[in-house]
Protein backbone atom coordinates (compact mmCIF):
# COMPACT_ATOMS: atom_id res chain seq x y z
CA UNK A 1 0.00 0.00 0.00
CA UNK A 2 1.28 3.28 -1.08
CA UNK A 3 1.99 6.10 1.72
CA UNK A 4 -1.14 7.35 3.21
CA UNK A 5 -0.70 11.57 2.93
CA UNK A 6 -3.41 13.98 4.11
CA UNK A 7 -2.87 15.37 0.63
CA UNK A 8 -0.85 13.83 -2.10
CA UNK A 9 0.47 16.84 -3.98
CA UNK A 10 3.23 14.35 -5.66
CA UNK A 11 1.09 12.25 -6.77
CA UNK A 12 -1.13 14.53 -8.72
CA UNK A 13 1.88 15.99 -9.82
CA UNK A 14 3.07 13.12 -11.46
CA UNK A 15 -0.13 12.93 -13.61
CA UNK A 16 -0.08 16.48 -14.81
CA UNK A 17 3.63 17.15 -15.02
CA UNK A 18 3.41 17.16 -19.56
CA UNK A 19 1.33 20.16 -18.75
CA UNK A 20 2.64 22.11 -15.87
CA UNK A 21 6.47 21.67 -17.00
CA UNK A 22 5.62 23.67 -20.05
CA UNK A 23 2.92 26.31 -18.39
CA UNK A 24 6.24 26.98 -16.03
CA UNK A 25 9.17 26.77 -18.27
CA UNK A 26 6.95 29.27 -21.22
CA UNK A 27 6.74 31.81 -17.57
CA UNK A 28 10.98 31.32 -17.45
CA UNK A 29 11.34 31.77 -21.13
CA UNK A 30 8.98 34.86 -20.92
CA UNK A 31 11.05 36.37 -17.77
CA UNK A 32 7.66 37.88 -17.37
CA UNK A 33 7.40 36.95 -13.80
CA UNK A 34 5.29 39.93 -12.49
CA UNK A 35 1.60 40.45 -14.34
CA UNK A 36 3.09 38.68 -17.19
CA UNK A 37 0.50 37.14 -20.17
CA UNK A 38 0.53 33.56 -17.94
CA UNK A 39 -1.61 35.67 -14.91
CA UNK A 40 -3.84 37.32 -17.40
CA UNK A 41 -4.43 33.73 -18.97
CA UNK A 42 -5.40 32.31 -15.97
CA UNK A 43 -7.35 35.33 -15.01
CA UNK A 44 -9.72 34.94 -17.84
CA UNK A 45 -10.07 30.82 -17.81
CA UNK A 46 -11.05 30.92 -14.46
CA UNK A 47 -14.06 33.61 -14.73
CA UNK A 48 -15.69 31.76 -17.44
CA UNK A 49 -14.90 28.43 -15.48
CA UNK A 50 -16.77 30.63 -12.33
CA UNK A 51 -18.93 32.30 -14.95
CA UNK A 52 -18.31 35.79 -12.75
CA UNK A 53 -17.08 38.95 -14.60
CA UNK A 54 -14.10 39.86 -12.28
CA UNK A 55 -11.49 37.67 -11.43
CA UNK A 56 -8.75 40.01 -9.59
CA UNK A 57 -5.95 37.49 -8.48
CA UNK A 58 -3.40 38.36 -5.54
CA UNK A 59 -0.68 37.19 -3.49
CA UNK A 60 -2.52 35.12 -0.86
CA UNK A 61 -6.31 33.86 0.36
CA UNK A 62 -6.19 36.20 3.10
CA UNK A 63 -4.99 39.29 1.20
CA UNK A 64 -7.72 37.93 -1.21
CA UNK A 65 -10.37 38.15 2.16
CA UNK A 66 -8.86 42.10 3.76
CA UNK A 67 -8.87 43.46 0.20
CA UNK A 68 -12.01 42.95 -0.42
CA UNK A 69 -13.14 43.90 2.49
CA UNK A 70 -11.22 47.50 2.25
CA UNK A 71 -13.10 47.60 -1.50
CA UNK A 72 -16.27 47.39 -0.16
CA UNK A 73 -15.09 50.69 2.20
CA UNK A 74 -15.96 49.34 5.33
CA UNK A 75 -14.85 51.29 8.05
CA UNK A 76 -13.43 50.93 11.71
CA UNK A 77 -16.13 50.22 13.90
CA UNK A 78 -18.21 48.58 11.33
CA UNK A 79 -19.53 45.04 12.18
CA UNK A 80 -19.00 42.04 10.47
CA UNK A 81 -20.89 38.90 10.84
CA UNK A 82 -19.27 35.41 10.27
CA UNK A 83 -19.14 31.60 11.58
CA UNK A 84 -16.94 30.82 14.71
CA UNK A 85 -16.41 27.58 13.39
CA UNK A 86 -13.58 28.42 10.92
CA UNK A 87 -10.30 29.05 10.14
CA UNK A 88 -9.07 32.20 11.70
CA UNK A 89 -8.27 34.25 8.62
CA UNK A 90 -11.61 34.81 8.41
CA UNK A 91 -12.00 36.99 11.36
CA UNK A 92 -8.45 37.77 11.55
CA UNK A 93 -8.60 40.62 8.24
CA UNK A 94 -11.92 41.97 10.11
CA UNK A 95 -9.58 42.60 13.26
CA UNK A 96 -6.86 43.98 11.11
CA UNK A 97 -9.18 46.53 9.48
CA UNK A 98 -10.31 47.49 12.62
CA UNK A 99 -13.75 46.71 11.90
CA UNK A 100 -15.88 44.94 14.70
CA UNK A 101 -15.95 40.74 14.16
CA UNK A 102 -19.18 39.65 15.17
CA UNK A 103 -19.44 35.50 15.54
CA UNK A 104 -22.65 33.47 15.82
CA UNK A 105 -22.76 29.61 16.00
CA UNK A 106 -23.27 27.12 12.60
CA UNK A 107 -25.64 24.59 11.63
CA UNK A 108 -25.40 21.09 12.75
CA UNK A 109 -25.82 19.49 9.82
CA UNK A 110 -24.03 21.32 7.35
CA UNK A 111 -21.53 23.39 9.85
CA UNK A 112 -21.93 26.61 7.60
CA UNK A 113 -23.05 29.40 9.23
CA UNK A 114 -26.38 29.85 10.99
CA UNK A 115 -28.98 32.29 8.92
CA UNK A 116 -30.89 32.31 12.01
CA UNK A 117 -27.62 33.02 14.10
CA UNK A 118 -26.53 35.66 11.80
CA UNK A 119 -30.21 37.45 11.73
CA UNK A 120 -30.25 37.51 15.53
CA UNK A 121 -26.66 39.27 15.53
CA UNK A 122 -27.84 42.25 13.07
CA UNK A 123 -27.70 45.60 14.67
CA UNK A 124 -27.72 49.19 13.28
CA UNK A 125 -23.47 48.49 12.93
CA UNK A 126 -23.75 45.55 10.89
CA UNK A 127 -22.15 46.21 7.48
CA UNK A 128 -21.45 42.66 6.41
CA UNK A 129 -21.74 39.06 6.19
CA UNK A 130 -19.09 36.55 5.41
CA UNK A 131 -20.59 33.03 4.97
CA UNK A 132 -17.75 30.40 4.64
CA UNK A 133 -18.02 27.30 2.40
CA UNK A 134 -16.90 25.60 5.13
CA UNK A 135 -15.12 22.33 4.18
CA UNK A 136 -16.00 22.31 0.54
CA UNK A 137 -20.03 22.69 1.03
CA UNK A 138 -21.91 25.54 -0.36
CA UNK A 139 -23.47 27.69 2.73
CA UNK A 140 -27.25 28.46 2.08
CA UNK A 141 -26.61 31.58 -0.49
CA UNK A 142 -30.59 32.32 -0.86
CA UNK A 143 -31.41 32.76 2.74
CA UNK A 144 -28.04 34.93 3.33
CA UNK A 145 -28.90 36.88 0.41
CA UNK A 146 -32.24 37.39 1.15
CA UNK A 147 -30.91 38.33 4.39
CA UNK A 148 -28.34 40.92 3.38
CA UNK A 149 -31.08 42.37 1.40
CA UNK A 150 -33.87 42.79 3.89
CA UNK A 151 -31.13 44.87 6.26
CA UNK A 152 -29.02 46.40 2.92
CA UNK A 153 -25.91 44.21 3.41
CA UNK A 154 -22.97 43.38 2.15
CA UNK A 155 -22.24 39.42 1.58
CA UNK A 156 -18.91 38.63 1.03
CA UNK A 157 -18.06 34.77 0.21
CA UNK A 158 -15.32 32.88 1.50
CA UNK A 159 -14.65 30.25 -1.17
CA UNK A 160 -11.20 28.97 0.45
CA UNK A 161 -12.04 25.96 0.40
CA UNK A 162 -15.29 25.42 -2.06
CA UNK A 163 -13.71 26.22 -5.41
CA UNK A 164 -15.96 24.24 -7.87
CA UNK A 165 -18.76 23.97 -5.70
CA UNK A 166 -22.48 24.80 -6.89
CA UNK A 167 -24.65 26.20 -5.43
CA UNK A 168 -28.73 25.19 -6.79
CA UNK A 169 -30.50 27.87 -6.17
CA UNK A 170 -34.28 27.52 -5.05
CA UNK A 171 -35.62 27.90 -8.43
CA UNK A 172 -33.18 25.14 -9.56
CA UNK A 173 -30.77 27.24 -11.04
CA UNK A 174 -27.26 26.75 -10.37
CA UNK A 175 -24.04 29.31 -9.51
CA UNK A 176 -20.55 28.84 -8.76
CA UNK A 177 -19.75 29.47 -5.21
CA UNK A 178 -17.57 32.45 -5.42
CA UNK A 179 -20.00 34.18 -7.82
CA UNK A 180 -23.35 34.78 -5.64
CA UNK A 181 -22.15 37.32 -2.92
CA UNK A 182 -21.22 41.04 -3.72
CA UNK A 183 -17.67 39.71 -3.54
CA UNK A 184 -15.98 36.64 -2.88
CA UNK A 185 -12.39 35.45 -1.97
CA UNK A 186 -10.36 32.28 -2.11
CA UNK A 187 -7.06 30.72 -1.23
CA UNK A 188 -4.97 29.18 -3.80
CA UNK A 189 -2.64 27.71 -1.47
CA UNK A 190 -1.27 23.83 -2.17
CA UNK A 191 -3.66 21.97 -0.12
CA UNK A 192 -6.64 23.56 -1.51
CA UNK A 193 -8.75 21.69 -4.47
CA UNK A 194 -7.26 24.42 -6.65
CA UNK A 195 -3.87 24.73 -5.53
CA UNK A 196 -0.53 26.38 -6.61
CA UNK A 197 2.66 25.47 -5.50
CA UNK A 198 3.12 28.59 -3.36
CA UNK A 199 1.06 30.92 -1.99
CA UNK A 200 -1.63 32.72 -4.41
CA UNK A 201 -5.26 33.73 -4.05
CA UNK A 202 -8.01 36.05 -5.74
CA UNK A 203 -11.19 38.10 -5.68
CA UNK A 204 -14.58 37.32 -7.29
CA UNK A 205 -16.75 39.67 -8.09
CA UNK A 206 -19.83 40.75 -10.85
CA UNK A 207 -19.63 44.65 -9.81
CA UNK A 208 -17.79 46.40 -12.41
CA UNK A 209 -17.34 49.34 -10.27
CA UNK A 210 -16.30 47.39 -7.14
CA UNK A 211 -13.77 45.33 -9.39
CA UNK A 212 -12.03 48.61 -10.53
CA UNK A 213 -11.13 49.70 -6.83
CA UNK A 214 -9.69 46.45 -6.18
CA UNK A 215 -7.46 46.12 -8.90
CA UNK A 216 -6.30 49.45 -7.60
CA UNK A 217 -5.79 48.00 -4.35
CA UNK A 218 -3.84 45.20 -4.60
CA UNK A 219 -1.53 47.43 -7.14
CA UNK A 220 -0.59 49.97 -4.32
CA UNK A 221 -3.33 52.26 -5.17
CA UNK A 222 -2.33 52.35 -8.75
CA UNK A 223 -4.32 52.76 -12.03
CA UNK A 224 -1.58 54.63 -13.37
CA UNK A 225 2.19 53.89 -12.39
CA UNK A 226 2.72 56.18 -9.73
CA UNK A 227 -0.46 57.57 -9.76
CA UNK A 228 -1.66 56.44 -6.25
CA UNK A 229 -5.57 57.40 -6.31
CA UNK A 230 -6.54 54.87 -2.94
CA UNK A 231 -4.99 53.45 0.00
CA UNK A 232 -3.54 49.97 -1.43
CA UNK A 233 -1.32 47.25 -0.79
CA UNK A 234 1.08 45.11 -2.55
CA UNK A 235 -0.33 41.30 -3.64
CA UNK A 236 0.28 39.86 -6.65
CA UNK A 237 -0.17 36.68 -8.06
CA UNK A 238 3.04 35.66 -9.91
CA UNK A 239 3.19 34.53 -13.05
CA UNK A 240 4.81 30.64 -11.81
CA UNK A 241 1.94 30.71 -9.54
CA UNK A 242 -0.60 31.39 -12.37
CA UNK A 243 1.07 28.59 -14.44
CA UNK A 244 0.34 25.96 -12.45
CA UNK A 245 -2.91 27.39 -11.70
CA UNK A 246 -4.07 27.60 -15.30
CA UNK A 247 -2.32 23.99 -15.74
CA UNK A 248 -4.43 22.77 -13.39
CA UNK A 249 -7.68 24.45 -13.86
CA UNK A 250 -9.33 22.10 -17.04
CA UNK A 251 -8.76 19.00 -14.26
CA UNK A 252 -11.02 21.05 -11.42
CA UNK A 253 -14.11 19.43 -11.72
CA UNK A 254 -12.19 16.32 -12.09
CA UNK A 255 -10.13 16.59 -8.99
CA UNK A 256 -13.68 17.41 -7.55
CA UNK A 257 -15.22 14.44 -8.79
CA UNK A 258 -12.66 11.94 -7.35
CA UNK A 259 -12.73 14.04 -3.85
CA UNK A 260 -16.83 13.07 -4.19
CA UNK A 261 -16.05 9.25 -4.98
CA UNK A 262 -13.65 8.76 -2.18
CA UNK A 263 -16.23 10.48 0.08
CA UNK A 264 -18.75 8.57 -0.73
CA UNK A 265 -16.57 5.44 -0.18
CA UNK A 266 -15.58 6.02 3.30
CA UNK A 267 -19.64 7.06 3.58
CA UNK A 268 -20.13 3.80 2.38
CA UNK A 269 -17.49 2.04 4.92
CA UNK A 270 -18.89 4.08 8.40
CA UNK A 271 -22.71 3.71 7.14
CA UNK A 272 -25.42 3.33 10.20
CA UNK A 273 -22.68 3.30 12.49
CA UNK A 274 -24.45 4.67 15.71
CA UNK A 275 -21.19 7.03 16.51
CA UNK A 276 -20.50 8.42 13.30
CA UNK A 277 -21.95 11.07 12.07
CA UNK A 278 -20.71 11.60 8.27
CA UNK A 279 -20.54 14.64 6.25
CA UNK A 280 -23.66 15.01 3.54
CA UNK A 281 -24.69 17.66 1.18
CA UNK A 282 -26.89 20.13 1.74
CA UNK A 283 -29.91 19.89 4.96
CA UNK A 284 -32.40 18.57 2.63
CA UNK A 285 -29.88 15.75 1.36
CA UNK A 286 -29.95 12.33 2.92
CA UNK A 287 -25.85 11.68 2.28
CA UNK A 288 -24.11 12.14 -0.97
CA UNK A 289 -26.35 11.81 -3.78
CA UNK A 290 -25.64 10.58 -7.03
CA UNK A 291 -25.76 14.08 -8.64
CA UNK A 292 -23.96 15.69 -5.70
CA UNK A 293 -22.07 19.36 -7.00
CA UNK A 294 -22.90 21.44 -3.45
CA UNK A 295 -19.61 19.76 -2.06
CA UNK A 296 -16.52 19.56 -3.40
CA UNK A 297 -15.24 17.81 -0.10
CA UNK A 298 -12.17 19.76 0.89
CA UNK A 299 -11.96 17.60 3.69
CA UNK A 300 -13.97 15.10 4.84
CA UNK A 301 -14.85 15.55 8.65
CA UNK A 302 -16.75 12.84 10.52
CA UNK A 303 -18.99 14.20 14.11
CA UNK A 304 -18.26 11.24 16.52
CA UNK A 305 -20.61 10.91 19.24
CA UNK A 306 -19.43 9.08 22.53
CA UNK A 307 -16.29 8.65 20.93
CA UNK A 308 -12.47 9.98 22.55
CA UNK A 309 -11.78 11.75 19.48
CA UNK A 310 -8.37 12.51 21.00
CA UNK A 311 -7.49 8.99 21.64
CA UNK A 312 -8.73 8.35 17.89
CA UNK A 313 -6.41 11.07 16.74
CA UNK A 314 -3.71 9.25 18.89
CA UNK A 315 -4.42 5.41 17.74
CA UNK A 316 -4.78 6.93 13.66
CA UNK A 317 -0.98 8.48 14.07
CA UNK A 318 0.21 5.15 15.77
CA UNK A 319 -0.96 3.49 12.63
CA UNK A 320 0.58 6.08 10.41
CA UNK A 321 -2.53 7.49 9.13
CA UNK A 322 -2.81 11.16 9.02
CA UNK A 323 -5.86 13.05 10.45
CA UNK A 324 -6.62 16.65 11.27
CA UNK A 325 -8.77 18.61 13.77
CA UNK A 326 -10.29 21.46 11.94
CA UNK A 327 -10.89 23.17 14.26
CA UNK A 328 -9.84 22.24 17.91
CA UNK A 329 -11.04 25.87 19.43
CA UNK A 330 -13.54 28.26 18.47
CA UNK A 331 -13.05 31.80 17.42
CA UNK A 332 -14.78 33.05 20.23
CA UNK A 333 -12.37 31.51 22.86
CA UNK A 334 -9.02 32.14 20.84
CA UNK A 335 -6.90 34.53 23.13
CA UNK A 336 -6.97 37.17 20.23
CA UNK A 337 -10.90 37.47 19.69
CA UNK A 338 -12.33 36.94 22.96
CA UNK A 339 -14.69 39.39 23.71
CA UNK A 340 -17.30 40.23 26.62
CA UNK A 341 -20.02 40.68 24.36
CA UNK A 342 -20.41 36.96 23.85
CA UNK A 343 -22.51 34.51 25.75
CA UNK A 344 -21.27 30.68 25.56
CA UNK A 345 -24.74 29.65 25.21
CA UNK A 346 -25.00 31.41 21.44
CA UNK A 347 -22.35 28.67 20.96
CA UNK A 348 -23.30 25.57 21.68
CA UNK A 349 -23.21 23.93 18.21
CA UNK A 350 -19.45 25.09 17.58
CA UNK A 351 -18.59 24.10 21.40
CA UNK A 352 -19.93 20.39 20.44
CA UNK A 353 -17.99 20.21 17.29
CA UNK A 354 -14.89 21.01 18.40
CA UNK A 355 -14.96 18.11 20.63
CA UNK A 356 -16.04 15.78 18.26
CA UNK A 357 -14.79 16.26 14.70
CA UNK A 358 -12.22 14.67 13.45
CA UNK A 359 -10.63 15.22 9.28
CA UNK A 360 -9.90 11.56 7.43
CA UNK A 361 -6.75 12.13 4.49
CA UNK A 362 -8.69 13.65 1.76
CA UNK A 363 -7.23 14.28 -1.87
CA UNK A 364 -7.56 13.41 -5.48
CA UNK A 365 -4.76 10.26 -5.07
CA UNK A 366 -6.36 8.14 -2.78
CA UNK A 367 -6.54 4.35 -4.07
CA UNK A 368 -8.91 2.31 -2.65
CA UNK A 369 -7.03 -0.27 -0.32
CA UNK A 370 -6.36 3.34 1.75
CA UNK A 371 -9.91 3.96 2.27
CA UNK A 372 -10.23 0.53 3.29
CA UNK A 373 -7.36 0.62 5.76
CA UNK A 374 -7.94 3.95 7.09
CA UNK A 375 -11.87 3.04 7.25
CA UNK A 376 -11.28 -0.32 9.11
CA UNK A 377 -8.22 1.45 11.66
CA UNK A 378 -11.28 3.88 12.62
CA UNK A 379 -14.17 1.74 13.10
CA UNK A 380 -11.25 -0.92 15.10
CA UNK A 381 -11.16 1.88 17.56
CA UNK A 382 -14.21 2.86 17.74
CA UNK A 383 -15.52 -0.55 18.41
CA UNK A 384 -13.47 -1.25 20.82
CA UNK A 385 -11.06 -3.89 18.66
CA UNK A 386 -7.98 -1.64 18.81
Amino acid sequence: MKKIQMVDLQGQYAKIKADVDPSLQEVIDSAAFINGPKVHQFQKNLENYLGVKHVIPCANGTDALQIAMMGLGLEPGDEVITADFTFAATVEVIALLQLTPVLVDVDPVTFNIDVDAIEKAITPKTKAIVPVHLFGLAADMDAIMDLAKKHNLYVIEDNAQGIGADYTHRDGTKTKTGAIGHVASTSFFPSKNLGCYGDGGAIFTNDDALAHIIRGIVNHGMYKRYHHDVVGVNSRLDSMQAAVLDAKLPHLDSYNLARRNAARKYTEAFKNHPKIVTPSGRTTCQGICDTCDCHVFHQYTLNLKDVDRDALVAHLQENNIPCGVYYPIPLHLQKAYKDDRYNEDDFTITNQLVQSVISLPMHTELDDEQIKFITSTVLNFINGNS
